[in-house]
């Protein structure tokens, strides 16, 4: 990951950008999960619903940045999911089950997984603009939205850049590359202003 400082506030959403369907459309309710079995929920068809390979190493690098310097609220990053689903309660439920293995060290390689829900901290999961959900954002986070930074696979969605939010485009899953990517657009942004 860059070395330089990260984004207030990190955004991604979450059909075709973290999993690989539309959970409103592809998915059939309730969900469930076999024992604890790590990044698999299954629908009641037993489909799977997974995050893209990448995904949990990316919010455990978040996180890692997050808490680097716990007494500075300055390098501390706000992790929110910013969707438009028509089944809200169906995503949350997902994140609820989903769980993220812990991060690839040695320390903490025998932790146990952990609910994807826990590493958000910002929920606006409902029918709408993506510019409703990033001015509740900002309203409730009081973050400008130059220091905002959302992933999303719909390019009408890049809207948001009108209030400042950098915005990536996610064609084919959020990864590494485009995630560094991001980081670096954000950044570039920054200086240029």
């Amino acid at each position: 990951m860059c070395s330089t400082r990260l984004p207030k506030l990190i955004a991604f959403d979450l059909d075709y950008t973290l999993w690989d369907l539309w959970i409103d459309t592809h998915v059939d309710g309730p969900l469930h999960r076999k024992a604890q079995r790590v990044n698999e929920v299954l629908d009641r068809n037993d489909h799977p619903i997974s995050f893209y390979r990448d995904v949990a190493d990316i919010f455990h690098k978040i996180r890692a940045h997050r808490f680097a310097d716990e007494g500075d609220a300055e390098d501390k990053v706000v992790i929110a999911v910013c969707s438009r689903t028509h089944a809200p309660d169906l995503a949350r439920q997902c994140l609820n089950l989903l769980l993220v293995p812990p991060p690839h060290n040695s320390e903490a390689e025998t932790a146990p997984p952990t609910a994807a829900i826990t590493f958000f901290d910002e929920l606006e999961i409902y029918p709408g603009s993506k510019l409703t959900h990033f001015k509740r954002l900002h309203k409730r986070s009081r973050i400008p939205y130059e220091e905002m930074l959302f992933f999303d696979d719909e390019r009408r969605n890049g809207e948001v850049e009108k209030l400042g939010v950098t915005f990536i485009h996610v064609p084919t899953g959020l990864n590494h590359k485009i995630f560094e990517d991001g980081l670096e657009r954000w950044q570039k942004r920054r200086s240029d202003s």
